[in-house]
């Protein structure tokens, strides 16, 4: 819920991919800064593989352009070593009502948030050493789509840096990125003469994905003045996700998202209190690379009896990482230091031999056969005899194929690319990459 008390300076976060959903970030962007008070962000990662960011800072009466250079190659590094000390700056000015972040298409909102709660700001001038949101406050993340080119955006599986906005070795997908843009939105503006059909199931995939972000669709984002888009974050419901970062173990169905079929559009919820078996559901993971739009959730490896694991796909990407481990693993010390509402969920489905080990996925599909899904990964459980050796002789179990191998973690890696803690990319077949 919204604190009408807090005197944090609100931050608006502008997503949107190249394009016409880029164009309408950049309107918005244009649109805001002419409101008194309102400072306006933009890095420019357009030259980033000669090494350079432009920082553009825009206020209704004026615009100023600054060159960086890369902090140690790292782009989340630069923009953490000039954007979070700004954003403290900014706030101190009386004159600074609002600060709106138009984000590059290659930089994460979510990620980004994160980085705003979490990473410390020091060497600020008459501030205490601390994470920037002492000082702001994240008021919405409105995403812009292309509503002609973002599904087909969501399901593919080209590499972000085969687009255009990415540095050769980032190994992120369209899909990722394109998901993850309306996964995190509190808002949408939808662009573009949508066929009607089109339309449709387009507005069923984004109802799943961001339950209960008010929507603007627009044929053209120079029809979008200031007090439409004042409307659209108005609107905005005092419980909305705000720049929160969920971990691996908060509730997957996120909002109140439909669970009926629409236009073919469905959330797919699949649970099991028994392991998968590590070759047959690395197998079975073909299943969520055609007709899906995204899946994620906690899995429980036979194998790896003491680690939670963490899946999401998105399109014909997946990337597959350790979130720490089951409450059943841990010493009576960790488990009192592990969340309480993880705790009192965990106790409710508590299992005598297994404890809170389980599976539990949510897949949302446009073009798939539900069943098929659920038949494939029933199929990668392991059976009854199976399960016998799991609980009886963990020791043979260990020698059992496991594709999903070890995990690792760039040290430069942002931390909340993902609920796991380190994480490996795969492609659609599901062999690291």
């Amino acid at each position: 819920m919204l604190d009408q008390s807090d005197r944090r300076t609100p931050v608006v976060l502008l997503a949107g991919f190249a394009g016409p959903a880029m164009t309408g970030v950049e309107h918005i962007a244009a649109v805001l800064s002419e409101d008194a008070g309102t400072v306006v962000v933009h890095h420019d990662l357009a030259e980033l593989r000669e090494g350079v960011v432009r920082r553009t800072v825009r206020t209704s009466g004026n615009v100023t352009t600054t060159v960086l250079e890369l902090a140690h190659g790292c782009v989340s590094c630069t923009l953490r070593a000039d954007l979070l000390p700004m954003l403290c700056t900014l706030a101190a000015r009386e004159s600074v009502r609002r600060i709106v972040l138009a984000l590059d298409p290659a930089i994460e909102a979510e990620a980004l948030c994160h980085a705003i709660q979490t990473v410390e700001v020091t060497g600020v001038a008459d501030r205490v050493d601390g994470p920037s949101a002492r000082n702001v406050r994240i008021e919405a993340v409105l995403t812009c789509v292309d509503g002609n080119q973002w599904l087909a955006d969501a399901t593919g599986d080209e590499a972000l840096a085969d687009r255009g906005p990415a540095s050769a070795d980032d190994e992120r997908t369209v899909a990722q990125v394109a998901v993850g843009q309306v996964d995190f939105a509190d808002a949408l503006v939808v662009l573009g003469d949508v066929e009607p059909l089109d339309r449709e199931r387009l507005g069923a995939v984004l109802a799943r994905l961001a339950p209960g972000a008010p929507t603007a669709w627009l044929d053209d984002a120079s029809t979008f003045d200031a007090m439409e888009i004042g409307a659209l974050l108005t609107r905005v419901p005092a419980d909305a996700r705000r720049g929160r970062v969920f971990d691996a173990h908060a509730p997957l169905l996120r909002g109140q998202p439909p669970l009926s079929t629409d236009c073919g559009v469905s959330i797919i919820e699949f649970a099991a209190r028994r392991p998968f078996h590590p070759a047959r559901l690395h197998e079975a993971l073909d299943v969520l690379f055609d007709g899906v739009v995204t899946a994620r959730g906690r899995i429980w490896l036979a194998t790896q009896p003491e680690q939670v694991v963490w899946l999401e796909s998105a399109g014909g990407g997946l990337r597959v990482g350790g979130a720490g481990k089951w409450l059943a693993a841990m010493t009576p010390e960790e488990q009192a230091e592990a969340d309480p509402a993880r705790r009192a969920m965990a106790a409710l489905g508590w299992d005598d031999r297994f404890g809170d080990r389980d599976v539990s996925l949510v897949i949302l599909a446009h073009d798939a056969d539900p069943t098929e899904i659920r038949h494939a990964l029933h199929w990668a459980l392991v059976e009854d005899d199976e399960l016998l050796l799991v609980d009886r002789a963990p020791e043979r179990v260990a020698r059992w194929e496991d594709p999903f191998g070890e995990w690792h973690e760039d040290p430069c890696a942002d931390p909340a690319e993902a609920p796991a803690a380190a994480s490996e990319r795969t492609n659609p077949r599901g062999e690291t990459a």
